[in-house]
Order: C-alpha cells, then structure tokens, then sequence
C-alpha cells in the first residue's frame, strides 16, 4: 500500500498526539488514519444514510 506522508506544524502535531492518547493508539500515524477513516464514515453516512465498513484496497485486479 502507499505511504503518504504529512508535514505537521506544531498545532496539527497537538492535535494527532490528543486524539492517539483518547483513542489508546500507537503512533501519530494511526491517529491520522483513525481520524481519516472517522470522516469517511461520517461523510458516506451523511450521503447513503447509512454506515458503511471500509476495507484496503490492496494489490493489481487485472481481470
């Protein structure tokens, strides 16, 4: 999978180091995840009125 990589400023950094201490995860990185895969969530709901899993999407499907 790819990586992408954010450049904090101090204020962002914060507040990725709250929400990984609240939500009892491991790194920064994972919060970022966490908060991404939150407002995906919320935004499909908001769209289909209902709550949808999400999955990677890994490897080549050339079918």
């Amino acid at each position: 999978m790819p990586q992408n990589h954010l450049l904090l400023d101090d204020e962002l950094e914060r507040q990725l180091e709250a929400v990984r201490k609240q939500e009892g995860l491991n790194s920064i990185d994972e919060a970022a995840e966490w908060l991404t895969r939150r407002r995906l969530r919320k935004g499909t709901q908001g769209l289909t009125g209902r709550g949808r899993a999400l999955y990677p999407v890994s490897g080549d499907r050339s079918e």
